[in-house]
């Protein structure tokens, strides 16, 4: 087997500890999760984490980071489905009310947002992971629109851009994701009833709310 280029052992590392601080942050929390505990976990001395992501706060951004391209890729293969349009909403409906409020990620997004309140460093890498989902769902809002052919012109000329949608879109998906995370048994049907009717707005379909 070829021996890996330094490069190559980097970006191995790098994989090696976030996969580690995701697990443990997940389990026990941002503030409970020592670096020790991640470097333990991965395989590797402190030093490595340090020389990887400078600090706790940054290792923990590429945990999100990672978790929100995960859960973007899963939303962004529904939307590219080769399927009839209401399917793929089924589809989604299913993701979002498997998904959406799951305790340990919410848990660990909300414990890194309020710990923000006195480190405005932390608060920077917040902001900066909201926008970089933000434009992770305009992006799969324009996948989907351009496989059913609606691009170009079209999407320039409608009255609310896809960036206003995605940020729509993702502070309901945020503020139901805590409420469900606390209250288990708060339905997601609202919001996946808006999602098919902005769905069904966005490509003149008829809109179907109530339908699941």
């Amino acid at each position: 087997m070829p021996r890996l280029t330094r490069t190559e052992r980097q970006v191995q590392t790098r994989f090696d500890l976030v996969e580690a601080a995701k697990t443990r942050f997940l389990r026990g929390g941002y503030a409970a999760t020592s670096v020790d505990d991640i470097a333990e976990s991965a395989g590797y001395s402190k030093g490595a984490v340090y020389s990887n992501f400078v600090d706790k706060r940054n290792l923990c951004r590429a945990v999100l980071d990672a978790i929100h391209r995960e859960k973007l890729d899963e939303i962004a293969a529904i939307a590219a489905a080769d399927t009839a349009v209401d399917q793929r909403m089924d589809a989604l409906a299913a993701w979002v009310e498997t998904t959406v409020g799951d305790v340990e990620w919410t848990m660990l997004e909300l414990e890194f947002v309020v710990l923000s309140r006195t480190d405005p460093e932390l608060a920077a890498i917040i902001v900066a992971l909201r926008n970089d989902a933000q434009d992770m769902v305009a992006a799969v809002l324009r996948s989907f629109l351009d496989g059913l052919g609606v691009g170009g012109a079209a999407v320039d000329a409608m009255p609310v851009s896809l960036d206003e949608i995605a940020n729509l879109l993702l502070s309901a998906g945020i503020g139901l994701g805590i409420q469900r995370a606390v209250d288990p048994s708060v339905s997601a049907g609202p919001a996946t009833d808006a999602l098919r009717t902005a769905f069904s707005l966005l490509t003149g379909l008829s809109p179907t709310p109530g339908s699941t």
